[in-house]
């Protein structure tokens, strides 16, 4: 069965010109009849559930063309992965929503809540992005062992703690786009970078040693998802670090 502009615009729920956007952009290729019209068969329909499920789990539209062809992986299996990964969504949701009514019930009979219980769904929710994003490649880097125990030591966090981390987050970004433009990874600032960067670590990390800190820096060069967060920071803010910490690091 095919269909037209208008009544896939009608099926999916989206805008005719949502449809064409996706076209323009090389997602969606509609079949086109001798008159020149649209028509989408079933690989389109199918093509065009996938970019909404993917969009629902937070991918923007310059991920699609990797996860919609990346090689060797197939409908089936890009389907269990979205189930997966709603299912996570959900149990989040479901978090939230027992937080609130923890939060309403406590107000409404003036007891007392803990802090953390009140950030406890929030902290597991960035424990979730992270796997999503990169999990694998941690896990192959560190093994199963370090990151659950990582991850344990991320959701004892106190709301202190979670504030330092905040506050230490934008130290960093600060300190960093200052050390970059002396473009000397031998610095005092660039040492202020390293030491944060460690204490940053810290917080996630069960145990220090300067040879996972260099590890980590390098990946972040070598990973594009990685690199872009500090890219985004300053312009050569990967590399910068990354060399930054192997000099001080090499000295301990």
């Amino acid at each position: 069965m095919s269909y037209s502009i208008k009544q896939l615009s009608d099926i999916a729920g989206i805008s005719k010109r949502t449809l064409r956007w996706y076209e323009q952009q090389g997602l969606l290729e509609p079949i086109r009849e001798h008159n020149g019209y649209r028509k989408y068969g079933s690989d389109e329909v199918k093509r065009l559930q996938q970019i909404l499920l993917y969009r629902e789990l937070g991918f923007e539209l310059k991920d699609m063309p990797e996860l919609l062809d990346k090689n060797g992986i197939g409908l089936l299996e890009k389907l269990k992965w979205q189930l997966g990964a709603l299912k996570k969504r959900k149990d989040h949701i479901e978090a939230l929503i027992k937080n609130v009514e923890a939060t309403i019930k406590a107000e409404e009979k003036g007891l007392t809540m803990k802090d953390e219980e009140r950030f406890k769904a929030f902290k597991q929710k960035t424990l979730e992005e992270n796997e999503q994003k990169y999990g694998k490649e941690i896990r192959e880097k560190y093994g199963e062992d370090q990151v659950k125990a990582s991850n344990e030591k991320f959701k004892a966090l106190t709301k202190v703690q979670h504030e330092e981390l905040e506050l230490l987050n934008k130290d960093i970004a600060t300190t960093l786009k200052a050390a970059v433009q002396t473009g000397d990874v031998e610095s005092e600032l660039a040492k202020q970078v390293v030491e944060m960067h460690k204490s940053w670590l810290m917080f996630y990390w069960p145990s220090y040693s300067p040879e996972q800190h260099r590890g980590v820096t390098q990946m972040y060069v070598e990973d594009e998802r990685f690199k872009k967060y500090y890219e985004d920071i300053v312009e050569g803010g990967a590399q910068f670090l990354r060399d930054a910490v192997w000099a001080w690091t090499a000295l301990d």
